[in-house]
C-alpha cells in the first residue's frame, strides 16, 4: 500500500478519533497495554531477529541498547500506556475564554492535529509510545521506524491495531509505513494536506533532512549535547552524584550528559574525585590540559569533542574560570536540549537559569530528568528543542492545536 493511501486511511480514522469520548480512548489504551504484555514473547522473538541483524551490521552498542526489547521493557511500555489513560484528555480543554463587549462568547479549545507522522530510528519502544500518545490526543499515527527495527515494529503495530479494533476504534488510527527503502520517508514528507505534522526522532542527520526537505509542517526534536556545570559554590558530594547519574545512568539517551564544566575554584577538590569515578565506571574523558593534569587517563579534547553527542561511555570536560564562561561554552556547543548547574548559590542558579537557552534547565538535578514520564506527562512523543508551539518533553497538550468557538445570538457585524 502506498504512503498516500495509508495517509488517506489515517485521515478517515482521525475524523472518528477526534470525537471519540475519553472513556473509549482510555479503554483502547488499556487494551493496547494488556495486549503488549500478553504477546510479549512474540514481540521479544521478533526483536531478537532485529538485534541479531543489527550486530551483524556492526551497529554501535548504544544503538543496540535502544533497539533491545525485554519483558521488563515491554512491561514498562505497557505501564506507560496505562498511566497515559489516567491523564486528563486534552481534547476540548478550554485554553481561554471570555465574553466580548458585544455579547459574543469566545472560547479557544484544544483540538487534535489530525494525522501525525513520526519518523524515528532504532527505537521500537517509540512505536507504542507514539501510537498511544497520538490516540489519547485524538490523532491518527503514521509510524515510519528504521529498517533496523522492522521486525519489532511490525510485531508491536500488529498487536496494537488488533487491540484498538477490539474496542471499536478504527485500526487505521495506527499504521506502520514500509521501512525497506527511503521512498516512504520522501512520500511522507511530501504528503501535505493529508498529513498535518511530522515529528522526527533520531540523530542530527535525520532531523536536519526532515526539517529541510519536508513540505509538511515539522516539530523539530533535537540532539542532546547536554552539559553539567559544577559551580564554585557547589556541594561537591551532590555534584559527583549528579554528574555520574547524568552520564552513566543510561548512555544512549538524548538527555544523557555529554560534557562536564568545572569552575576553576573547585578543580583541585573535585576533578580527582570525578575522574576516578569515571574511570571506575568505564567512561573515557576527553578533556582540556587543565583537566588532563589530574589524570593520565584523560584523552586530549578537540573542538569536535565539545560539539559531540557521544551516546557512549565518553564525555568531554573543561575547566572554566567563571559562570559566565560556562554559559558562553554552552551557548557555543549546546543544542538547546538540557543544561544543568550544581550550586548552593541562589544567585548563581538564577543567573544560570536566566542566561542559558535550553528547553530544560536543571538546578542541582541530573539531566536525565528531562523526560515526559519523569515530568508526569506520561509517555512523550519526543523532546522538542525548537521554540514554536512546543518546547521540551512533548506530552498530550503538545499533540493538539486549537480552534476558536464563537457563540452569539443572531449577532451581525456592523
Amino acid at each position: 500500500m502506498s504512503v498516500i493511501e495509508q495517509a488517506r486511511r489515517a485521515r478517515e480514522a482521525a475524523a472518528e478519533l477526534a470525537t471519540a469520548p475519553r472513556k473509549v480512548k482510555d479503554a483502547a489504551l488499556h487494551a493496547m497495554a494488556d495486549a503488549l504484555v500478553a504477546r510479549t514473547e512474540e514481540i521479544v522473538t521478533a526483536n531478537a531477529g532485529d538485534i541479531e541483524a543489527g550486530r551483524a551490521a556492526g551497529l554501535s552498542t548504544a544503538i543496540i541498547d535502544r533497539l533491545t526489547l525485554t519483558g521488563t521493557r515491554i512491561a514498562a511500555i505497557a505501564e506507560a500506556l496505562r498511566e497515559m489513560a489516567a491523564l486528563p484528555d486534552p481534547v476540548g480543554e478550554v485554553v481561554r475564554g471570555s465574553t466580548l463587549p458585544n455579547g459574543l462568547e469566545l472560547r479557544q479549545i484544544r483540538v487534535p492535529f489530525g494525522v501525525v507522522g513520526i519518523i524515528y530510528e532504532a527505537r521500537p519502544n517509540v512505536t507504542a509510545d507514539a501510537a498511544g500518545i497520538c490516540l489519547k490526543s485524538g490523532n491518527a499515527a503514521l509510524l515510519r521506524g528504521s529498517s533496523s527495527a522492522a521486525n519489532s515494529n511490525a510485531a508491536i503495530v500488529s498487536v496494537l491495531r488488533a487491540a484498538v479494533a477490539d474496542t471499536g476504534l478504527p485500526a487505521d488510527a495506527i499504521q506502520l509505513l514500509d521501512s525497506s527503502s527511503r521512498d516512504s520517508v520522501k512520500e511522507l514528507m511530501r504528503a501535505r494536506g493529508l498529513v498535518d505534522v511530522l515529528i522526527p526522532r533520531g540523530g542530527a542527520s535525520l532531523i536536519r533532512t526532515v526539517v529541510e526537505e519536508s513540505t509538511v509542517p515539522v516539530i523539530e526534536t533535537g540532539v542532546g549535547n547536554c552539559h553539567v556545570y559544577v559551580d564554585a559554590d557547589a556541594d561537591l558530594d551532590k555534584a559527583l552524584a549528579v554528574v555520574l547519574n547524568a552520564k552513566t545512568q543510561r548512555l544512549s539517551t538524548c538527555n544523557t550528559a555529554e560534557s562536564l564544566l568545572v569552575h576553576a575554584a573547585v578543580t583541585e577538590a573535585f576533578l580527582p574525585r570525578v575522574l576516578a569515578a569515571f574511570a571506575q565506571a568505564g567512561v573515557t574523558v576527553h578533556g582540556t590540559p587543565e583537566v588532563a593534569a589530574y589524570s593520565p587517563d584523560v584523552v586530549p579534547a578537540t573542538d569536535e569533542d565539545f560539539g559531540t553527542e557521544y551516546l557512549s561511555a565518553d564525555i568531554s570536560a573543561a575547566v572554566v574560570p567563571s559562570l559566565s564562561d560556562a554559559v558562553a561554552h554552552i551557548r557555543r556547543y549546546g543544542t538547546g536540549h538540557t543544561e544543568a548547574i550544581v550550586t548552593d548559590s541562589t544567585t548563581a542558579a538564577r543567573e544560570f537559569v536566566a542566561r542559558v537557552d535550553a528547553a530544560a534547565v536543571m538546578v542541582n538535578a541530573s539531566t536525565r530528568f528531562t523526560d515526559g514520564g519523569e515530568f508526569g506527562f506520561g509517555a512523550e512523543i519526543g523532546i522538542s528543542t525548537q521554540k514554536l508551539h512546543a518546547r521540551g518533553p512533548m506530552g498530550l497538550p503538545e499533540l493538539t492545536s486549537t480552534k476558536y468557538v464563537v457563540t452569539g445570538d443572531g449577532h451581525i457585524r456592523t
